[in-house]
């Protein structure tokens, strides 16, 4: 039994489970003093043993029921070009976008965690894709996905339902 990396392991846990925001890889090796590729092994050890960490593109966090919140979800569809406005359209109305999903034809649902929260998060999520050259889901399916929206309340989310109405990108929702 390797008391040390039990020992990581556990601070790990601490540290993600202390900060409501995601906390990079990196950002763990440096405190710890190990490689990105530890904490990475750490983290898929700490998953296989139950503990629900989820990886966004911005580090990892612990997976929060939205207790108290609203969660609704919503279809859309854009082109690429049109992704900034979409996520501050929902930030702005004071939700955060949890995650968004395809449905792909060979794979079914494809889900990525996002986690945005803020005007900040949103521009720091297209900055990382713009300057990785990176692919969106959306890519994949001619620009239809869906969002799970955590909301102060339903009104909240209706409001953000609006707002994606009124830019044209919402789909309809079927019975």
């Amino acid at each position: 039994m390797n008391t040390s990396g039990d020992e990581r392991r556990n601070k790990i846990l601490n540290a993600i489970g202390a900060d409501a925001r995601p906390i990079s890889a990196s950002a763990l090796a440096l405190s710890f003093g190990v490689s990105r590729q530890v904490i990475v092994s750490d983290v898929a050890i700490l998953r296989a043993s139950g503990h629900d960490i989820i990886a966004t593109a911005r580090g990892y966090m612990m997976e929060r029921p939205p207790a108290g919140r609203y969660l609704g979800r919503v279809a859309v569809k854009h082109s690429r070009a049109r992704t900034r406005d979409e996520l501050m359209a929902i930030v702005g109305a004071g939700c955060v976008v949890v995650d968004v999903t395809v449905t792909h034809p060979f794979y079914g649902d494809l889900t990525g965690s996002l986690n945005l929260a803020t005007a900040a998060d949103v521009d720091e999520f297209i900055e990382h894709v713009e300057s990785k050259k990176g692919k969106l889901l959306l890519d994949l399916t001619g620009g239809v996905h869906m969002h799970a929206i955590s909301c102060e309340s339903k009104d909240a989310f209706a409001e953000v339902q609006s707002k994606l109405s009124r830019m044209g990108i919402l789909l309809p929702a079927t019975s």
